[in-house]
């Protein structure tokens, strides 16, 4: 077994697989998390249960966080049994969630005055990638620290590339997904606008996915356009979230406006749904 023990918080869509990966490792891992239903599954494949932040972090030299925004980062770090209420010097927390670059370097600089590592680690990839270990992770922070962790993220990842200081990968994951935003939005349109030109969408996708701009993004969102079926690999509603953070550190686009008006009015009625689901506001 590996001897790192490691804490994990947050046990959403990305968090569950990513966390079996570490235990399919031989890691010690301790989980933690708000909804206590989600913690039975990895419980049963050996898996340990803290009651709070500050409780887990007792027991583990590393704690990965993977929860939703920047109010859930203050809650777990600040929170009155939060991580920093506990001894952490010597610690690394590794936070994989997509925040803003500021709350990064808030919670690095309160780390380091407790003598602890913080390092921002976001993904790119969908839940697939986190089931498989095929992730890309792009991390932000002190780059011995970055060494020391770098073996356990490639657990979770196929790439685990560190961008520069303290919020660098915030920064990344932010620019990646409003490319992501408006490769989404871009695809709705092209799919409604042939379909009204009468073209069928099992067609058009045909020929996408065998031309020169296909991927797999296209395949995925496709079959799910084929399928009618838009359970949430990555909520709607957190892709404005995303554009909403990035427009706060200046992305002023054209077209990322347009893409944060769009995703911006699709919450309202399909904010739960996937991403994808953007093509039920594109067409009404």
């Amino acid at each position: 077994m590996n001897t790192t023990k490691i804490g994990w918080i947050g046990l959403g869509n990305m968090g569950i697989p990513m966390a079996e990966q570490l235990l399919k490792a031989d890691y010690a891992v301790t989980i933690y998390n708000r909804s206590k239903d989600k913690e039975a599954a990895l419980k049963e494949i050996g898996a340990l249960i803290a009651g709070t932040p500050k409780e887990l972090i007792a027991v583990t030299d590393v704690v990965i966080i993977m929860v939703s925004d920047d109010a859930a980062i203050e809650q777990i770090f600040k929170g009155p049994e939060g991580l920093l209420s506990a001894e952490i010097s010597g610690k690394i927390m590794i936070n994989m969630s997509t925040v803003s670059p500021a709350i990064s370097k808030e919670m690095d600089t309160l780390c380091k005055e407790k003598g602890a590592q913080y390092l921002d680690a976001p993904v790119s990839g969908s839940v697939k990638q986190a089931e498989t270990g095929q992730l890309v992770i792009m991390v932000g922070g002190d780059e011995t620290a970055f060494e020391q962790v770098k073996p356990m993220l490639e657990k979770m990842g196929k790439m685990a590339v560190r961008l520069g200081d303290t919020g660098a990968g915030n920064v990344a994951k932010l620019a990646i997904n409003s490319l992501l935003a408006l490769y989404t939005q871009g695809l709705a349109e092209t799919v409604v606008f042939a379909n009204q030109q009468g073209i069928e969408t099992e067609d058009l996708l045909n020929l996408l996915n065998n031309g020169a701009i296909a991927n797999i993004f296209t395949k995925i969102k496709g079959d799910a356009i084929i399928a009618d079926n838009y359970k949430p690999a990555f909520a709607l509603k957190h892709i404005v979230k995303d554009l909403t953070l990035a427009k706060a550190i200046g992305l002023d686009s054209p077209l990322a406006k347009t893409a944060l008006n769009t995703f911006e009015e699709a919450t309202a009625k399909y904010g739960e749904e996937d991403l994808i689901a953007v093509i039920k506001h594109v067409k009404e």
